[in-house]
């Protein structure tokens, strides 16, 4: 028995079903008969485990239920409450998918109304040209779209011409092209050691041999890289040198320009996926602003204005270049869609663009406070503006069955595995911090995740 006489403990039903769940629907019932009052603090999950002889996670995975369900919330420093009434939460999509899913890594959604009435005004434009958008159109957008595009591009220091800038629909397809073109089956591929897992996946499709380079706090290891274009003659370096997805590293000024230096010398392309480069106030100018005649950049609008808008800018070092992309892209693409080429185009040019990316930026910078306020200090590494976190775990755990216990509470996150290219992958995981969760479900999210690190991992019963 506890040894407060006045704590709340539920009055657990036999059922044969999940205790975490007996526990949540005991906090249901008490609410509704009266027993728990608004506003009344729950025990801490420690005691309540102590108190009903339970191990902590299926307090925690109870109190998560509760959470869900709109019972009680949590506030940083002070504890658990029962709600004065009930709020919807996220709900539950289908058996097996988490609450909050953290695994995906999405800006936070604009709640602003007058961002919201804004991109609204800017559809309605676009719908009254809905004839002619319905129509084929030259591949790598009209020219208005690629004005656009170069003046998006401004956003970030890089004075291109239009010519040079190919609308696409999405990054992705326009790293496949690039790829295609540069490297092909049996190429060598030079990238982060712990990179892009969609670059895994382009380089397994295409049969590209990645070689992984190891990374310190300024980017990718210059000596390193050289190595590796005398030992192996790469037809291209990827990087993702701004926030780097999933550890959000910023390669430094100096390191890029280390970089391009031995790019040029060994005649290596460099292929610039720049998706998070918008996001930092002040960040290093773009490779291919150091390095123009070998660089081939690539930037969405998914990161920085939102991710269903599947629109994106190829920068190629020069027209002939532009006229090889165009034609690999119009063979498995045909063209991006004019309708929502147009829609970036309007936003652009009216600066709703603009708006979203403050509003995504400060949004991410709160969120970021509180994982500073919540998360052990030093155990994870993260940018003011970046919306997600690479949490290193220490200790017993191990990232794959972080994420497994993670997934259990209800939290998806994405272990270190998925990332990693050549060596054995550090222990760690990958947490999005934006996406459809609000920053209430983002913070009881990030105090389950906190209280996990300080757990042991659960022992697996010997095999007999």
């Amino acid at each position: 028995m506890p040894k407060n006489a006045n704590m709340w403990v539920p009055k657990l039903k036999k059922g044969g079903g999940p205790v975490y769940l007996a526990i949540a629907n005991a906090i249901a019932e008490d609410v509704a008969t009266g027993h728990l009052q608004a506003e009344q603090r729950l025990p801490p999950q420690r005691k309540l485990a102590e108190a009903l002889d339970l191990d902590f996670t299926t307090v925690a995975r109870a109190y998560t239920e509760a959470h869900r369900r709109g019972l009680v919330d949590s506030v940083v420093g002070r504890g658990t409450f029962v709600c004065g009434k009930r709020r919807p939460r996220i709900p539950r999509v289908t058996e097996g998918r988490p609450n909050v899913d953290m695994s995906m890594n999405m800006p936070p959604e604009p709640e602003s109304p007058e961002l919201v009435e804004l991109m609204q005004a800017g559809w309605a434009h676009v719908n009254g040209k809905l004839r002619d958008l319905m129509r084929y159109q030259d591949f790598g957008g009209s020219p208005e779209d690629r004005e656009a595009g170069a003046l998006w591009l401004r956003r970030r220091g890089m004075v291109v011409e239009p010519e040079r800038v190919l609308v696409v629909p999405g990054a992705q397809c326009a790293l496949l092209a690039i790829m295609t073109m540069l490297v092909g089956p049996g190429g060598v591929l030079c990238c982060e050691d712990i990179t892009y897992p969609g670059l895994r996946a382009l380089a397994g499709q295409l049969g590209v041999k990645l070689v992984g380079l190891p990374m310190d706090n300024e980017g990718i290891d210059a000596v390193a890289f050289a190595g590796a274009c005398a030992q192996y003659a790469p037809k291209a370096l990827y990087c993702n040198p701004t926030l780097l997805n999933p550890t959000t590293c910023t390669t430094s000024l100096s390191r890029r320009q280390a970089l391009v230096e031995i790019a040029r010398h060994y005649e290596v392309a460099i292929i610039e996926d720049d998706a998070y480069g918008f996001l930092p106030r002040s960040a290093p100018p773009a490779i291919a602003s150091i390095g123009p005649e070998l660089s081939f950049y690539v930037t969405g609008l998914a990161k920085s204005v939102g991710a269903g808008l599947r629109i994106a800018y190829m920068v190629a070092p020069d027209g002939q270049y532009a006229a090889r992309l165009a034609a690999s892209l119009r063979a498995t693409t045909v063209m991006a869609s004019p309708i929502t080429s147009a829609l970036a185009t309007r936003w652009i040019r009216d600066g709703v663009a603009d708006l979203a990316l403050a509003n995504i930026r400060k949004e991410s910078m709160a969120r970021q406070k509180l994982a500073a306020r919540i998360l052990p200090e030093h155990s994870y590494d993260s940018e003011p503006e970046a919306f997600h976190l690479w949490i290193k775990l220490k200790g017993a755990w191990q990232a794959k069955a972080f994420a497994a216990q993670m997934r259990s509470s209800g939290i998806g996150v994405v272990a270190s595995d998925a990332f990693a290219v050549s060596n054995q992958p550090p222990e760690a995981v990958r947490v999005c911090i934006g996406g459809i969760a609000g920053r209430d479900d983002i913070q009881h999210a990030l105090e389950m995740i906190r209280d996990t690190l300080k757990e042991s991992p659960p022992v697996k019963p010997a095999v007999v």
